[in-house]
């Protein structure tokens, strides 16, 4: 494995940590309550020491000698570590400016909240910072409870008529949405989660120690600037901040859901339709207000969310082809469906749709999309680049839907599928499914059905 060498890791470990009182009782440090027996912050250490980091400043404050006296000076994980004493809470981004005389010949500062739990690929996260020529980058992700996150704006691709439109694999930073906003709007599950690469200017320019929030001091300036970037995963990244959220990052390590999602393995996915699927089968959909969830969707995606299956949302929209909407409306209405999801606790993992129509001869058409495609379903052009994109073995896939056409997708793809009877339900003799379903929530449960046998069996 190619190994990052030359990253400083910084872990944020100084807070009171009043929301888990319940578990510290006041007398443990949070990032020393252990998961399977190792702290939170030695679970950070070892991931990270994985890709070749050793060299780690670790900033503690309230019980920091207990964090000092359990690691120590990171020998017996074969790791350097230092620690920084803040005297006083500086916030978020205050301590950071004690790291000046820690950069030495680093390229870069990993960052890392001392409560969040995660497994990802670094060499990816390094990637991308690297080739956008970022100052700071974001790792974000969706998660399920964006109400009370703050959530990132990234800048949307340029959608190319010839293409399905993707979400933003990474871009930059075009806002902060924060959570103490009144979310009267839609919005996209892009919340920020902890983990951040800054290259060492931004630490150099810090001045004296003072108390500073990270985002706001720090990074908006670069925001500002056009050189503040996101970086989005699929991967484990758990805020394991409350006592429950703590509870269910300790039951995803005994299941191995940390290190499944890890996209330097392959990854599974449950590919599913929007429009009868998801939401009320409508026809044509053309706005947000015609956007209903189906009993037992939001059920559905959270079970998904709660397993190793990734979410991917594949849909034609052929309303940009005929002249119905653009591409800007197709984000709105995508946009509402993840508020929804988002307000309900669940959230979907990427989405693509395909804005095409091969047919011509419609009132209003535009000419830009119409053309024959290999992205409209039944053709698998959107899965082929999600299974790009996310690593996924689409023989070990599922694709849920309520119509022939991803039945027929599925089969092109070499994956199973479900038909649910909650939309169109449109299907051929010649194009069985391997499951039929009254709806979303049923086919689900099938699916994680098998899953279970099959790991049963191993």
């Amino acid at each position: 494995m190619k190994k990052v060498s030359d990253c400083l890791a910084v872990l944020q470990a100084g807070g009171k940590g009043t929301r888990m009182r319940e578990l510290t009782g006041d007398r443990l440090p949070k990032p020393l309550l252990r998961l399977g027996g190792r702290p939170m912050l030695e679970w950070q250490v070892r991931n990270l020491k994985k890709y070749g980091l050793t060299e780690f400043v670790i900033i503690v404050g309230h019980l920091g000698e207990q964090i000092e006296a359990e690691l120590g000076d990171g020998s017996r994980l074969d790791v350097h570590i230092r620690y920084i004493a803040e005297q006083e809470p500086l916030g978020s981004g205050g301590a950071l400016t004690y790291l000046r005389n820690e950069l030495g010949d680093f390229r870069h500062v990993l960052v890392a909240l001392g409560d969040v739990i995660f497994d990802i690929d670094l060499l990816r996260f390094v990637s991308f910072h690297e080739t956008s020529g970022a100052a700071a980058t974001l790792l974000v992700h969706p998660n399920a409870h964006p109400q009370d996150s703050d959530l990132v704006v990234l800048e949307h691709p340029e959608a190319k008529p010839d293409h399905p439109v993707t979400c933003a694999l990474g871009g930059r930073v075009l806002h902060f949405d924060d959570k103490a906003n009144v979310r009267d709007y839609y919005f996209e599950n892009c919340v920020n989660a902890g983990l951040y690469l800054l290259e060492p200017e931004v630490v150099q320019g810090l001045g004296e120690a003072r108390q500073m929030d990270l985002e706001r001091d720090i990074l908006l300036p670069y925001l500002e600037e056009g050189r503040l970037f996101g970086y989005r995963t699929t991967e484990y990244v758990k805020d394991a901040g409350t006592p429950a959220r703590f509870r269910a990052a300790e039951a995803d390590m005994y299941s191995g859901i940390w290190a499944s999602k890890n996209l330097e393995l392959p990854q599974k996915a449950v590919f599913l339709d929007r429009d009868g699927t998801l939401n009320t089968y409508r026809g044509l959909i053309t706005s947000p207000d015609e956007i209903y969830l189906l009993p037992g969707a939001a059920e559905a995606v959270r079970l998904l969310n709660a397993s190793k299956y990734l979410v991917i949302v594949v849909t034609n929209q052929p309303v940009v082809a005929r002249g119905m909407c653009d591409i800007d409306d197709v984000l709105r209405i995508n946009r509402c469906l993840s508020s929804i999801l988002g307000k309900a606790g669940a959230y979907w993992d990427d989405i693509v749709f395909c804005p095409h129509h091969p047919h011509k001869g419609f009132p209003e058409e535009n000419p830009l999309y119409k053309r024959v495609c290999n992205c409209r379903k039944p053709k698998t052009g959107m899965l082929d680049i999600m299974a790009d994109r996310w690593h996924i073995a689409l023989s070990k896939s599922w694709l849920i839907g309520d119509s022939s056409r991803d039945i027929e997708c599925a089969k092109n793809a070499g994956m199973k599928s479900v038909l649910v009877h909650s939309g169109e339900h449109l299907r051929t003799d010649r194009m069985k499914p391997d499951y039929n379903a009254l709806d979303i929530l049923e086919a689900v449960k099938t699916i994680l059905l098998e899953e279970n046998k099959l790991e049963g069996r191993k």
